[in-house]
């Protein structure tokens, strides 16, 4: 009976594996959002003063 569920096992595993790559992108892109200004805010003040 265990030769059932397999297929569903792997596709399970999968599934959440691109589920936590889902939430990593999304967690990564409201920090840009957040930080992105103020990051380029830093680098055209490096610019500016070499």
């Amino acid at each position: 009976m265990e030769m059932l569920f397999a297929p569903f096992s792997k596709g399970q595993g999968l599934m959440e594996y691109a589920l936590i790559l889902v939430l990593v992108a999304v967690i990564v892109i409201v920090i840009l959002a957040l930080l992105g200004p103020g990051i380029g805010k830093m680098f055209s003040d490096v610019v500016r003063n070499v």
